[in-house]
């Protein structure tokens, strides 16, 4: 569309009246469409991730680029989603290359990485657990059959530490595009193409695993 990606951060004004359209910083230089853009710990820094996949950390002050993710260990497709733990300690990224991987937010040194055998559309990070969970799944268009396991719509769970699988929760009949836990870490919410937002409470089981 002949359209420069840009993250643009705006001013607030608290009259409307004296809102403006004009940018408080614009930030370029990115190939691809930007998906996520956040701020970093005390709003010092700005994160980015997209369809280049590699994730930017900005000084957000100057736009000046202070550290982008390693190609090599880094995500190899398009980066979908991106949350941030509560503390703003680390962060996770989900992406095409059907994988999550978990960062420290001011090195942006890869901490862990969760294989699956899904495109990741959407990550986050349980806020009093070490538990990450993942969703996504197979496009819809490229979906023959009406059964919902054949696209692999599920909220896959991960040891945040260990790495491993421990369990996943069904239920969407297309890909799962958002994920949240609850503050309170005892429930979590997830959307999906298949137009359903669904509201998943945790069993007592999933307070007792011990890895």
């Amino acid at each position: 569309m002949d359209h420069v990606p840009t993250v643009q951060v705006k001013r607030i004004a608290e009259d409307i009246d004296d809102q403006t359209e004009e940018s408080a910083l614009v930030i370029t230089g990115i190939k691809g469409r930007i998906n996520r853009a956040v701020w970093g710990p005390l709003n010092r820094t700005i994160i980015t991730a997209g369809e280049d996949a590699t994730v930017r950390i900005w000084d957000s002050e100057t736009g000046q680029l202070l550290k982008e993710s390693d190609k090599e260990s880094g995500h190899q497709k398009t980066i979908s989603s991106l949350s941030k733990s509560l503390d703003w300690s680390h962060f996770i990224t989900g992406s095409l290359d059907k994988s999550a991987k978990l960062w420290d937010t001011r090195t942006l040194t890869l901490i862990k990485t969760y294989v699956t055998e899904r495109p990741v559309n959407a990550v986050d990070i349980s806020p009093t657990h070490d538990t990450v969970v993942l969703g996504g799944g197979q496009d819809a268009m490229n979906v023959t059959m009406t059964d919902r396991r054949a696209g692999k719509f599920e909220a896959k769970f991960y040891h945040k530490i260990l790495q491993e699988e421990i369990g996943g929760v069904k239920g969407h009949f297309g890909p799962i595009n958002a994920l949240a836990f609850n503050p309170d870490g005892r429930s979590f919410s997830s959307g999906g193409e298949d137009g359903y937002v669904r509201l998943h409470h945790f069993d007592s089981d999933y307070f007792s695993i011990k890895m």
